[in-house]
């Protein structure tokens, strides 16, 4: 098992490591509300249909055989089954990685991946450092790097046998960096590289010059930024910078199921859990991480050319993962001019990251900020699993939908536009739902936060916006009132996301974005720039073994109810803590919930049967 995961910088130079550690229920968590209307009428003309996207299968027999088994189970090798183009031999990646030596505070030119591993051998990597030093190698650069860009056709290890070793992009050019010499060449500069996106797994408790700077390379050159966000209170991780600054993308981590078979781990998540994957709220409040993905990868050895290893349940890995759907995205766009908007400069990561968390599947105990339903309003993003684990085939799906202006829009879409107080202040989008029961309407609303261009790229609060999303059903015979059905509005966030039910009585719906302060006459920004994604799905059913076997051992049983019992004790002594485990999702642990498990006791997971019967 790879460690450290994650290089922790409470302050520069200091190191700091954790010790080592299918699923889509598809639900809304509350039901409609109801409210009065105080925005502007509508548009009365609407669609007459809508657009289902068809399913990308995820995998089949033909992906069993490759690795890293994570990248199957958020679809990447599925989705390249149906574009096998999908390889990145268009994407420019910047890979940022930190010296794994410091003397005296200073970095010791070891952050380079092993090129002398199978899996890197053919990889197209070019290296940026200072130069004054003798480049050296990298265990953590080694595994990011073989997520990302690792290729090998005859790999082979005891405990899996054969296998092809396939990264998520590893047709790709790699630009490597280290990261001070980042910081200096691009950052305090505030120079764009040159590449189409930037990930790192690399974090600091506390915002600092260099964060800003990022955030600030984001805001002005529309480039996405994927971070890792730490690694849970295991490893008295905070939400870690840039991964938990407002215009990244923090990816938190999906353990694997814990079984001793090592195929078994590898091939089979879980949650996302708080103990190994960072999230809450920022030192400001604000909602982290912003999606999750599998971290505990298979990867190359640093130490052997033929050797892989399993990574363990580490935000540093399941970083690369992320950053790899999103350069999928960005080859896709570059290929169809209606969907350039997503690698524009202005906003286009604010286009990525609405794609991406629009799409993210959710896992079980999904919910918005605190157990219960007083904050779901103001935290638009659960603490632990932000919008939900990545899906590459659904991030696809969603980016090819297309962009779509205000007025009538397609059951699935994004636009990326301007709200402007001189132009009512709101945009509108009218979508039907042609059979509403049973379905879900998810809607992701980002826009960036503004910082200076120049050292040490301060926050331009002044010109901050603060934005509201709502959700209408609408009654175009205007003979029933129309009714809010949900909105998101946090004070403090610059994301704000709806995943709700529809109302089973009413096809015609309508998505509103607006200044969260329009009847306000003393507001100060006039404009701002914003991206939205939409999307109408099925409602999938509860029925995943993650909602019962508590531990991911593959089975219910009474380990299952001593950790309840834990965590039930936990929601009463520290009900300010993020919560785990209210299993019938009505806001509380209690005797229900241990009814719930009694009614699951002995359900088993297949592969915990095939794992018993070796």
């Amino acid at each position: 098992m790879i460690k450290p995961a994650i290089w922790r910088f409470d302050q520069i130079g200091t190191e700091k490591a954790a010790p080592g550690g299918g699923v889509d229920p598809c639900y809304a968590r509350r039901g409609p509300i109801t409210g009065n209307r105080r925005l502007l009428p509508r548009n009365a003309v609407y669609l007459l249909f809508a657009l289902v996207m068809p399913a990308v299968v995820w995998a089949d027999a033909s992906t069993v055989g490759l690795q890293p088994q994570g990248l199957n189970h958020i679809g990447v090798y599925g989705l390249r089954q149906v574009d096998p183009n999908l390889d990145g031999s268009d994407v420019s990646v910047g890979v940022i990685s930190r010296s794994g030596t410091y003397i005296d505070g200073k970095p010791q030119n070891d952050y380079r991946p092993s090129v002398l591993h199978e899996s890197l051998a053919s990889a197209r990597l070019r290296f940026h450092d200072e130069g004054q030093l003798p480049p050296g190698v990298s265990t953590h650069s080694t595994a990011v790097c073989s997520i990302l860009f690792g290729n090998d056709a005859q790999a082979f290890s005891e405990a899996l046998g054969s296998f092809q070793y396939q990264g998520v992009l590893p047709a790709a050019r790699g630009e490597v960096y280290e990261f001070w010499h980042f910081l200096m060449a691009h950052v305090f500069t505030h120079t764009r590289p040159d590449v189409d996106l930037l990930t790192l797994s690399v974090g600091s408790g506390f915002e600092d010059w260099w964060t800003r700077g990022i955030e600030s390379m984001c805001e002005h050159y529309g480039l996405p930024v994927v971070a890792s966000i730490g690694n849970g209170y295991a490893a008295l991780d905070p939400p870690l910078y840039p991964g938990a600054s407002a215009n990244a993308i923090g990816v938190g981590v999906v353990s694997s199921v814990n079984s001793a078979d090592t195929a078994i781990s590898l091939a089979n998540f879980a949650l996302a859990h708080p103990a190994r994957s960072s999230g809450g709220t920022t030192g400001g409040g604000r909602s982290k991480p912003d999606i999750v993905a599998p971290g505990n990868c298979l990867v190359a050895d640093v130490n052997d050319p033929n050797r892989y290893e399993p990574a363990g349940d580490w935000s540093s890995f399941s970083t690369p993962l992320a950053a790899g759907v999103v350069g999928m995205l960005i080859e896709r766009a570059k290929r169809d001019e209606a969907l350039s908007a997503a690698l524009s400069a202005n906003g286009g990561n604010c286009v990525i990251k609405s794609i991406i968390m629009n799409s993210a599947v959710k896992l079980p105990y999904w919910h918005k900020g605190a157990l219960t339903a007083d904050d779901d309003h103001t935290a638009p993003l659960d603490h632990v699993q932000g919008a939900g684990m990545i899906d590459a085939a659904g991030a696809y799906e969603q980016l090819v939908a297309g962009r779509h202006g205000p007025g009538n829009v397609p059951a699935v879409g994004w636009d990326s536009n301007i709200l402007d107080r001189a132009d009512r202040g709101l945009r509108l989008y009218h979508l039907t739902v042609e059979e509403p029961n049973n379905k879900i309407i998810a809607v992701t609303l980002n826009w960036n936060r503004h910082f200076k261009r120049t050292y040490p790229f301060e926050a331009l609060r002044d010109r901050d916006a603060n934005l509201r999303l709502e959700l209408w059903a609408v009654d175009p015979t205007r003979t029933e009132p129309d009714r809010l059905i949900d909105y998101s509005d946090s004070p403090v966030d610059n994301v704000e996301h709806l995943y709700v039910r529809t109302d089973p009585n009413y096809t015609q719906y309508e998505i509103v974005v607006a200044f969260s302060d329009l009847d306000d006459p003393r507001a100060v920004v006039s404009t701002e720039r914003y991206a939205l994604a939409w999307s109408v799905r099925e409602v999938c059913d509860r029925d995943n073994l993650f909602w019962h076997d508590l531990n991911a051992d593959g089975v219910v049983n009474e380990a299952d109810f001593v950790l309840l019992l834990k965590y039930w004790t936990e929601s009463i002594e520290s009900p300010q803590d993020y919560q785990f485990c209210d299993l019938n999702d009505d806001g509380v642990i209690d005797v229900k919930d241990f009814e719930m498990l009694i009614k699951n006791l002995d359900r088993r997971a297949d592969w915990y049967s095939k794992a018993a019967a070796m």
